[in-house]
């Protein structure tokens, strides 16, 4: 066959290229016979010099004929020199013209015509300074990131990240000719796993506190984009909460068993010895797990989350469910519910209509959303976001617009008005409000990160006294009085708190200086120290005897603890005396509790611990930030890392001076979700109203200002 046949010459044997992958300058020195696949580019063909039959695509058709071995395939050797030139000009006129068509560089603004213009009116009269510091080269950079956020669809909130402004930093700095950025494969392979170990190297100093000070494990459950449920572990203690490892439980039934063996790898992974409290929420599974744990290692306890247990007595006051079992809390609480219906009714009449959504939005500066009722306190979040607004809806309601427009349904908008008007309406919003602030208050110092688990007890204990303070002056009754609405209440709130606390609350209640000093029994008379409160001695004298399996060590902190109580011994200093209703609790121990070493190491592990999972919470809205809709291609194991990383770096970065510069820690606060706050609402900070509760403190301080 002559060298310079053709794939036209070739008709009657050749099979026609349907795919892009078939198309190439050489494949006309060959002939194709048959694919070996219906989809891809392998073909088995004949040379037409050699007339051998090979198998491959078109990268070995080239190998072939252009004689470059180790391709997987032998060279033709009856391929002639001019041949040969003929086939690589070929190949070269194919490049060429690829390179031709390939779609240009859109020009940056710099290089437009006006820019050029305005470039040489400055450079005709620029100065040295000018000179000195490049400023076209500068403008240029600076539209070139612009652009990379502009197409990557970025949030603007990246460019507050302190790890965003060091890597322009360092490559500014440093005379890095030829540099090119990580690539795809490398950044989510080589890079990721060299970052987690550096992290996990950094994190070592931390870890190695928890000897001393404690750590408490708190997990939580969630499901990824793909529905697969995830859960998290996390390690906490006075230096914030570290991320440990998140499980994908696809395919197990999350019972107690199942959940218990989770924890056990991660106590044992940590360190038995180190663990004072498993946290989760009051889930039935959770508890029969907790149950196991505390009977594989008796030394840890399992402690239900104090804001779930807030949140679920709030719950069975303002949604009281008409059941045979619930007749008299529904009686009594059932006109919270209708109130909290109305302002839902008058929201979504509001938001449904673009009209009256179009008017509120000129009477209120503050946007109305909704808050989701699997947020903590969301009734409460929603009423008191009512409250704010109430000026805005009222002047909205009496405007001639509002009247005048009857486009839409008038039943529903007289409804509104009379709401909005109704002065009886707004009592009962503000009764609401009043009696349950302090449960929301609770729920608000409990769900931080903050050591607060000594503090939980009497916390409890001045909410309950104080919501029947409100619930009295509303009713103008006396306190030795009787109420039936404060006693569904009362009890409500204290079958809760029966069902979560543990003998680990009351030993930390023990422990705490501040309830054993003159300032702290003479501001209520009711008060007493807790050594004299019998049920909460029980739960100290348990935790006591479970913590000191060793007769004698169990005899020398019940020695000691007589000592701290009765204010004798080495606890009869003066200072030590006058420091305890001023001082931190663990500060106070490290002062003057070195003569008492087993209640002084017990006290500094059990006043550093937190009563809640927020952290878990929390670290879910950066799970759902890293494993989006849009990324939801990431394998478990990988966004895992990719948390682990970010939680992680966090939590060093608050261990820093340069945490507390402003942009450093709102960048930090506000997390990855909001690039500013000039432009938020309130409820659409719900999800942080208890979550972040730095940032809400922030932005409530501008935000009731408003109207």
């Amino acid at each position: 066959m002559d060298s310079s046949s053709s794939a036209g010459n070739n008709a009657s044997g050749s099979v026609p290229a349907t795919q892009a992958t078939d198309k190439g300058p050489l494949w006309e020195y060959v002939t194709k016979i048959s694919k070996t696949a219906e989809t891809g580019g392998t073909w088995k063909f004949r040379c037409n010099f050699c007339e051998e039959i090979k198998t491959g695509s078109y990268s070995r058709v080239r190998a072939h004929l252009l004689q470059i071995s180790n391709k997987g395939i032998s060279t033709c050797k009856r391929v002639k020199p001019e041949s040969l030139i003929e086939m690589k000009n070929k190949e070269k006129e194919c490049e060429d013209a690829k390179s031709n068509s390939a779609p240009k560089d859109v020009p940056l603004p710099c290089g437009g015509s006006d820019f050029e213009n305005t470039l040489k009116k400055r450079k005709s009269s620029s100065s040295p300074l000018v000179r000195a510091f490049d400023v076209d080269t500068r403008t240029q950079l600076d539209q070139e990131i612009a652009r990379m956020f502009f197409t990557g669809g970025l949030p603007f909130n990246l460019a507050r990240n302190p790890h965003y402004m060091r890597a322009f930093t360092f490559a500014a700095n440093h005379n890095l000719g030829g540099y090119v950025p990580p690539g795809y494969n490398k950044l989510r392979t080589t890079l990721l796993q060299q970052e987690k170990s550096n992290v996990e190297r950094l994190l070592k100093p931390i870890k190695e506190t928890w000897r001393e000070k404690g750590v408490t494990i708190v997990t939580d459950g969630w499901s990824d984009p793909q529905r697969r449920p995830i859960i998290n572990f996390m390690a906490t203690c006075g230096n914030g909460p570290m991320f440990i490892k998140a499980v994908n439980c696809m395919g197990e039934v999350k019972k107690s068993e199942f959940i218990a063996s989770l924890m056990k790898e991660v106590i044992d992974e940590i360190g038995h010895q180190n663990v004072v409290q498993i946290i989760t929420d009051n889930a039935a599974n959770c508890k029969g797990a907790g149950e196991i744990i505390e009977g594989l290692y008796p030394q840890i306890y399992w402690t239900p989350c104090v804001v779930h247990t807030l949140n679920l007595a709030l719950k069975n006051i303002c949604a009281a469910k008409n059941t045979e079992n619930n007749y008299e809390v529904y009686d009594e609480c059932h006109w919270i519910t209708e109130v909290h219906e109305d302002a839902m009714q008058i929201k979504n009449f509001i938001m449904n209509h673009t009209m009256r959504l179009s008017m509120y939005n000129r009477f209120s500066s503050l946007k109305l959303l909704s808050v989701a009722d699997t947020r903590f306190a969301s009734t409460i979040v929603m009423l008191k976001r009512f409250k704010f607004i109430k000026r805005s809806l009222e002047t909205m309601v009496m405007s001639e617009e509002w009247a005048s427009y009857r486009d839409d349904d008038q039943e529903k908008a007289r409804f509104v008005r009379d709401k909005v008007l109704n002065e009886y309406w707004w009592d009962q919003v503000t009764y609401i409000l009043n009696f349950t602030a302090p449960i929301y208050d609770m729920v608000r110092a409990c769900d931080t990160d903050r050591p607060c688990l000594h503090l939980v007890y009497e916390m409890w204990d001045s909410m309950v006294e104080k919501v029947k303070v409100e619930i009295y002056k509303h009713e103008d009754k006396t306190l030795d009085m009787f109420s039936s609405f404060y006693d569904v209440v009362h009890d409500i709130l204290i079958a809760r708190w029966t069902k979560s606390s543990t003998p680990l609350h009351c030993l930390a209640h023990y422990l705490n200086p501040r309830f054993y000093s003159e300032e702290w029994l003479n501001e209520d008379r009711a008060r007493l120290p807790p050594h004299t409160d019998g049920d909460v001695s029980y739960g100290r004298q348990l935790c006591f005897r479970r913590l000191y399996p060793n007769d004698e060590d169990y005899d020398k902190v019940l020695y000691d603890y007589a000592d701290f109580s009765l204010k004798s011994g080495p606890f009869s200093d003066v200072t030590s005396l006058s420091k305890r209703g001023t001082t931190d609790a663990k500060r106070w121990w490290a002062n003057f509790g070195a003569k008492t070493p087993l209640l002084q190491a017990l006290a500094f592990r059990v006043l550093g611990q937190p009563t809640s999972s927020s952290c878990c919470e929390r670290n879910w809205s950066t799970y759902s930030f890293i494993h989006s809709l849009r990324r939801n291609k990431l394998t478990p194991k990988r966004a895992e890392d990719l948390v682990f990383i970010h939680n992680n770096l966090r939590l060093l970065s608050r261990n820093t001076d340069e945490y507390n510069e402003e942009k450093t820690m709102m960048w930090d606060v506000g997390g990855d979700d909001f690039g500013t706050m000039e432009d938020t609402g309130f409820l659409e900070l719900a999800s942080l109203s208890l979550d972040e509760p730095e940032l809400e403190r922030v932005f409530f301080t501008e935000d009731t200002t408003t109207n």
